[in-house]
């Protein structure tokens, strides 16, 4: 395991594992106590004996050389309450899902608040952020921690630094560079081959097979199309990192130039990113003085397929390749058709025999070509000045601005633009379409900090003021009707001019929009410690928003927390424990945020006029204006969404500092839930949701869970060390308050959060095939979809996560693994409905369990009928309902270390390494990957397997 050093006000910092800890010498001793460092707000650092919040650091080794676009994936399973989640494994993608402590809304975002180097960062998404720059990630979880942060820490704050230079260091030169291939998971719905399918269209008397005789099956030599093959490619990825860092007596430098390039399964996914980042820090020769600059550039490309940002396309035969490689027809001929043309003179747009899969080829080839790119800068600038050796002053600002494009196009020739404009009679087919989106950021945050120590006592005091704007503008065009003679991607060739004659057609459009938006925040802190045994801390802070009426603008949220370090007590001397402390915290934090942005969008753009009533002017013949209508009924008393939570945690080390570990119980409760509101039908229709209902404050919700975080360092010799860690967190979330719904994924009051409500699946009637159900006692095959559904107990959202694993050396060889899982998670699984569905078995592969189907001659099966008569009533049942637990090896890292006497005078390190990335998983669930957070599964995008060969050198 490689040992770096780094620089932080308190000493020199040690990685080891998956904590960070600080260094302090005594000259007056010759003895040295090592105590780790927790990462708070606002820059704020604390040993961890006198931290009173529920906290965690994971340092830079468990981030760097990962095959990840997004530091998140290297996240998962390093911290206790923290849940992540990829929804999509598509190079670059932005559909992660990061919770903290459970959801803590139903309709508001559930998204933590990032800040980097001090700075509030408005993205949800970090696929211009390099991972090897990054020093330490901080997850803060409860009120004290978070409070701080007010109306945007509701949700849990997770605190990046990235790398620093060092006073007076040499300077040092390093290289990290990796290369490696990536494959598609697999999946286990035991689909049928040709042959198969033959039998089970025969069974069913449609489809080719229908009338063949088992002879003629057998005899079959036609196709056998395993279109898992046709539609993927093996996946590459490669990344290289230059780092230059030096300091002097008074300034200190880190410089990093980045490349990462990662190639998809799917042929037409793709990410580039080059990056740059330089950080600085200097001090005045009387060190009143300290300044420090951050600055990251970056560029990134990247092609996707449209359900990217289109999630009905899951479900699309013709446009989703991840569909289309489980339900392709084997009996198609992969090379029938070589383009689009072909392919619509060949079948049109039926589909009967399952000719859609073809679509798939062509959007592979290129023609449905979908490129977004992406250019970020961010800088900011620290200054603080000490007035007197108690009193300093700071200010740190910084701006926050990203250009993005997206280019989507069907080109003329493609078969999905050929198959639109053909039957409508129009000439040219295709369509292109530009977006150009800048946003920009200016955070500025000015403190006024005091510290004093006298005798046992010490005070740390601050007050602030955080100022945030946010700037946003967004033009969209899109042209219908593309030249195949001049038209380029990209290039605004071949465009169909508009005719007047024909204005149904070939028509451009054209939007804009703009949003300037805001925050205030006021605030105060306050800690003290007594003798080091004592402690006590406490935040206020008063926000305001744009978002909400005058009446509301303004928030007032709190926190208060203490500790009792138990190991500084005279009782306690001679004892095991080196650390032992008792803590506690209560708080209250507010949401502004209260509808859920999109992946990917900064979420203060959602949700913009949520207060007052507007109006839509209808259009009539020749786009001439026409009457007045409304299109929302706002509420102007809409307010906060506030979360309480109440934290009780204990950490200690003992055994020689052999053992460590924290344990947490929290209890967080959302009250003044965002949510429908009904009113009387007399009043008509609200336009915006459709009903008689307004959006308002109505309901609460808890979240309630133990945490628990151990490390034992088992052997600590110089040749051999062996080290073993894991951490695990159970929440139940339930709704306390809410409207009563229907349907079969339900937030009622008592409820889960997200619970599934359905009639229990008992198996196959041995009589007739058809399936049964368990309705109050009684076996029966119908049942009423509305009132006989009940509770199950089980939801899409995980109770346990958390991650375990070792870490091993022995001379120059080092082993790191790292598990990660989750456990009593249940979603429906869509795919293993559509495979086990007969009456689709010309059109589409269906699984070869159908097989086994009962028939009079086969009663003793667990497959009903493909004849059976209440098919329908399954999809309300607990048939599809499937455990998506998992446990994944989600790193493996095998090193070497070549001996320094071998490198000569010019290389200070040289480690060669293997890795592998998501090589394992072991689940009940038939699909792709079980890791998506999603209450329904169809195909998505999958994590790739990975494995990567890599090199790090220090000059």
């Amino acid at each position: 395991m490689n040992v770096k050093l780094r620089v932080l006000t308190a000493g020199v910092l040690f990685f080891t594992g998956q904590v960070v800890f600080a260094q302090n010498n005594d000259s007056l001793k010759n003895e040295r106590t090592i105590e780790e460092v927790v990462v708070l707000g606002y820059n704020k650092t604390q040993t961890k004996p006198k931290d009173v919040t529920a906290s965690v650091t994971v340092s830079a080794e468990k981030l760097e050389n990962r095959p990840n676009v997004s530091f998140l994936n290297s996240l998962q399973g390093e911290a206790p309450g923290l849940s992540i989640s990829s929804t999509s494994g598509s190079p670059g993608s932005a559909k992660i899902d990061v919770i903290i402590r459970g959801v803590s809304s139903l309709n508001a975002s559930s998204d933590p608040l990032y800040v980097i180097d001090g700075m509030i960062s408005n993205t949800v998404q970090f696929r211009n952020l390099n991972p090897n720059d990054i020093e330490t990630v901080s997850v803060l979880k409860d009120a004290q921690a978070t409070a701080i942060y007010g109306n945007r820490g509701s949700n849990g704050v997770i605190v990046i630094r990235t790398k620093q230079g060092k006073y007076g260091s040499r300077f040092n030169v390093s290289y990290n560079g990796t290369m490696g291939l990536s494959f598609l998971p697999n999946t286990n719905y035991n689909m049928a081959d040709s042959k198969q399918l033959l039998k089970l269209q025969q069974m069913y008397n449609d489809g080719m097979g229908a009338g063949m005789t088992d002879q003629q099956i057998a005899n079959y030599d036609g196709p056998n199309t395993n279109w898992r093959n046709e539609l993927f490619r093996t996946g590459t990825t490669q990344s290289h990192d230059v780092s230059l860092a030096f300091g002097g007596e008074r300034v200190n430098n880190f410089t990093s130039v980045g490349y990462f390039d990662q190639t998809g399964t799917v042929p037409t996914t793709d990410f580039k990113r080059f990056t740059l980042r330089n950080n600085m820090n200097a001090r005045s020769l009387n060190n009143r003085f300290t300044l420090n600059t951050n600055l990251a550039l970056a560029y990134s490309r990247r092609n996707q397929l449209e359900q990217e940002t289109v999630s009905a396309l899951d479900v699309n035969i013709v446009q989703n390749p991840l569909l289309s490689a489980i339900t392709g027809v084997p009996l198609l001929d992969p090379n029938k058709y070589a383009t689009g043309t072909q392919m619509f003179n060949g079948f049109g747009t039926n589909f009967s025999n399952g000719e859609g899969v073809y679509s798939l080829l062509d959007i592979l080839r290129g023609n449905v070509p979908n490129r977004l790119t992406e250019t970020s800068a961010v800088a900011n600038f620290a200054a603080t000045y000490k007035i007197t050796d108690e009193l300093s002053v700071t200010n740190k600002s910084g701006i926050d601005f990203k250009y993005s494009t997206r280019n989507f196009a069907r080109a003329p020739w493609s078969y999905l633009a050929l198959a639109v404009a053909i039957p409508s009679g129009r000439e040219y087919p295709g369509i292109e379409s530009f977006q150009n989106t800048s946003e920009f950021n200016f955070n500025s945050i000015t403190s006024l900090n005091y510290s004093k120590t006298f005798g046992k006592h010490t005070i740390d005091a601050g007050v602030y003021m955080d100022y945030l704007k946010s700037h946003f503008r967004a033009t969209n065009q899109q042209q219908e009707g593309l030249n195949s003679l001049n038209w380029v991607f990209g290039a605004g060739t071949g465009y169909v001019a508009f005719n007047t004659a024909t204005p149904a057609i070939y028509r451009p459009t054209i939007s804009l929009s703009k949003l300037t938006v805001g925050t205030l925040a006021y605030f105060a802190t306050v800690d003290y410690d007594f003798d080091g045994k004592y402690g006590v801390a406490g935040t206020i802070r008063r926000d305001a928003t744009f978002r909400f009426s005058d009446e509301n603008k303004w928030g007032t949220f709190w926190s208060v927390g203490g500790r009792w370090n138990i190991d500084k007590e005279s009782f306690m001397e001679g004892s095991t424990f080196s650390m032992l402390k008792l803590r506690g915290s209560y708080g209250v934090i507010g949401n502004q945020n209260v509808i859920a942005a999109t992946y990917g969008t900064n979420p203060l753009y959602t949700g913009t006029n949520l207060i007052r009533n507007t109006l839509v002017v209808g259009q009539g013949y020749n786009q001439i204006n026409g009457a007045l209508a409304n299109s929302v009924l706002a509420n102007p008393v809409v307010q906060w969404e506030e979360v309480g939570q109440a934290n009780v945690g204990l950490d200690f080390r003992l055994l020689n500092n052999k053992l460590e570990g924290t344990v947490d119980y929290y209890k967080k409760t959302t009250r003044k839930l965002y949510n429908d509101i009904f009113y009387t039908n007399a009043a008509g229709q609200n336009p915006q949701t459709g009903s008689n209902t307004i959006k308002g404050n109505n309901g609460k919700l808890s979240n309630e869970g133990i945490e628990l975080m151990l490390k034992y360092n088992i052997f600590n010799g110089q040749d051999f060390k062996l080290s073993i860690y894991g951490n695990g967190a159970y929440n139940k979330g339930k709704v306390l308050e809410s409207n009563i719904t229907t349907g079969i994924n339900r937030n009622n009051p008592g409820s889960l959060i997200g619970e599934w409500f359905l009639v229990d699946y008992i198996g196959v009637n041995q009589a007739n095939g058809n399936l049964l159900f368990d309705v109050n006692g009684n076996a029966v095959e119908t049942y009423d979809v509305v009132n006989d559904l009940k509770g199950t107990g089980k939801s899409y959202l995980p109770k346990y996560v958390g991650g375990f694993g070792v870490n091993t050396s022995y001379k120059n060889f080092s082993l790191d693994a790292h598990f990660t899982y989750q456990a009593d998670v249940w979603r429906m699984d869509n795919q293993l409905d559509w495979v086990y569905d007969a009456t689709q078995v010309r059109g589409q592969n269906v699984s070869a369990d159908l097989l086994n189907a009962w028939t009079p001659n086969n009663t003793n099966t667990n497959v009903p009928s493909i004849f059976m008569t209440n098919q329908i009533y399954g999809d309300n049942s607990t048939r599809f309902l499937k455990d998506a637990s998992f446990i994944r090896l989600k790193n493996v890292v095998l090193g070497y270390s070549v001996p320094k006497e071998m490198l000569g005078d010019n290389i200070k390190g040289l480690k060669i390494f293997v890795q592998g990335e998501n090589l394992l998983t072991f689940t009940k669930w038939r699909g792709y990957d079980p890791e998506p957070l999603f209450a329904r599964s169809t195909s998505v995008y999958p994590n790739m397997k990975t494995a990567t060969l890599g090199v790090n050198i220090d000059f």
